[in-house]
């Protein structure tokens, strides 16, 4: 294993440091997500558990 130093650092402050508004991006470049936060979510971690059992699967 590796040793590491843990730094506690202030996390987001109110409700801006944890919400996503794509309102800008659509309006200035015309880009919107391609699929809702939900979709997105299961994906990423349909893709996590498959590397976990990958990783395992290699020892």
């Amino acid at each position: 294993g590796k040793s590491v130093d843990i730094r506690n650092i202030p996390g987001p402050l109110g409700v801006r440091g944890r919400n996503s508004d794509n309102r800008l991006i659509e309006e200035k470049l015309g880009w919107a997500p391609s699929q809702s936060l939900r979709q997105g979510m299961v994906i990423t971690y349909e893709w996590i558990m498959s590397e976990i059992q990958r990783s395992h699967n290699q020892r």
